[in-house]
């Protein structure tokens, strides 16, 4: 029986919808993972013929789990990963086990944002950065403010820090030495400008590009993307000029087969690389692709993994706009209400909502923690926009009125010069409803 074998996942999002895509190409799917409370609620992974328990983080055990599956009775035809920092695991093991590998040194690059940064060096693609190896912040760290303080080895946004002050520079400088005392922090120079995210998937050398999409960012205390807008025009010079710039930003990193997507921000008329990763977009980007173009683009990242040949080819063309919801303070949530209402408003294809009556919420600092999302269509750009964010709206997170987090939420900076982040933290506050 034809195998794939995913090295961890998630609930929900792309890495879910991957193995969905692999059971729907007729293939058996193993899971391998270290998250025990997916045994607990396995009916949850109905696509996931078989799941084990292994610790990811050591790559003996990952290879004894796979060595342990019955070559009489499976054949492995790929092993994935569709989640950080599995993939270039998965992309080794590949290797090693005679399988058709994405590009491992890619992989092993853009998951260091340092090294990425090297990889460009010499070309126009990457702003002006400088990387701290020691304990204590330089009083001059080589850049004029503002500018953007990252671990290099991180994710999510939960590691990004921006200062505007030297008093935060050494306030953000402290707080990642503190969760990093060993590793180098990566200093970069604050770019103003619109964001974009660029969908690609890379096979044998030529870069095909799934989708372009302008994001809209809430500075909370870090950078959150909250609103994607689908470019569907491909004829334009901005096109043309994106698709070159990222083409060239790709290659530059060494990739030959593989998914990757690229945040880009457009200063002027150039390009410069804000981050690079070595997969598609977690959340909810593979279903907003797929509304939005009906190209489902984890099966064909699935297909170029098995040796098929993938089609990036475009179904329709619809404009889309993805709308998440998060919270501005901390609390205890009791319900959550509006769901259908959501689901009925004009042009919402899709409405999901993620935390259970119980869970703890907490106001954005990483992407993680964004609570809800909203897919909606529309006969124009505009139109998409307001429908999925009127869709978004009539969604409450319910809390106790005695959660004083939430009543009076911490004091966070949110006018970083020239920032670009069309959205205040206080645009969700309406999404909040406090009860007795």
């Amino acid at each position: 029986m034809k195998t794939i074998i995913f090295i961890g996942a998630n609930k929900s999002g792309s890495s879910f919808e991957a193995i969905k895509a692999s059971a729907e190409l007729h293939y058996y799917t193993v899971l391998l993972t270290d998250r025990k409370s997916f045994f607990d609620k396995r009916m949850d992974f109905p696509h996931v013929h078989s799941m084990r328990m292994c610790n990811l983080e050591s790559i003996k055990d990952i290879k004894s789990a796979i060595a342990r599956i019955d070559s009489d009775r499976f054949t492995i035809s790929a092993i994935v990963s569709f989640v950080d920092p599995h993939c270039h695991t998965a992309a080794l093991l590949s290797r090693e086990f005679g399988l058709k590998p994405f590009t491992e040194q890619t992989i092993s690059i853009m998951l260091d944002k340092s090294k990425s940064r090297d990889a460009l060096r010499g070309t126009p693609y990457s702003p002006s950065y400088h990387v701290i190896d020691g304990t204590t912040p330089p009083a001059d760290p080589k850049l004029e403010l503002p500018f953007v303080l990252k671990a290099p080895i991180s994710s999510a946004s939960k590691d990004v820090h921006a200062a505007a002050t030297t008093k935060e520079y050494q306030t953000a400088f402290a707080d990642l030495r503190k969760r990093y005392p060993d590793g180098p922090i990566l200093v970069e120079k604050y770019l103003t400008g619109p964001q974009y995210l660029v969908e690609t998937l890379t096979i044998d050398g030529e870069v095909h590009i799934a989708a372009v999409v302008r994001q809209e960012i809430l500075f909370s205390g870090r950078f959150i993307v909250t609103g994607y807008q689908i470019i569907p025009e491909t004829d334009s010079e901005f096109y043309k000029h994106l698709k070159q710039s990222a083409e060239a930003i790709i290659l530059a990193h060494g990739m030959q087969n593989g998914p990757c997507h690229l945040e880009l921000r457009r200063l002027k008329n150039d390009w410069k690389l804000i981050e690079a990763n070595p997969r598609i977009s977690g959340g909810a980007m593979n279903l907003f692709i797929e509304t939005a173009y009906g190209i489902n683009l984890t099966k064909e990242t699935l297909k170029a993994a098995i040796g098929q040949k993938p089609d990036l080819n475009r179904k329709y063309t619809r404009e889309t706009f993805l709308q998440y919801v998060v919270v501005p303070g901390e609390g205890v949530l009791q319900k959550v209400t509006g769901k259908s209402l959501a689901q009925n408003s004009p042009g919402v294809r899709h409405v999901y909502i993620k935390p259970k009556k119980g869970s703890i919420l907490l106001p954005p600092i990483s992407m993680g923690h964004r609570y809800a999302y909203v897919i909606a269509t529309g006969g124009s750009a505009k139109e998409a926009r307001v429908n999925a964010k009127t869709g978004a709206s009539k969604i409450k997170f319910h809390f106790r009125a005695s959660d004083a987090a939430m009543q009076k939420p911490p004091e966070r900076r949110t006018d970083v010069p020239g920032t670009h982040a069309q959205v205040s933290l206080d645009y969700f506050a309406a999404n909040v409803v406090y009860e007795p």
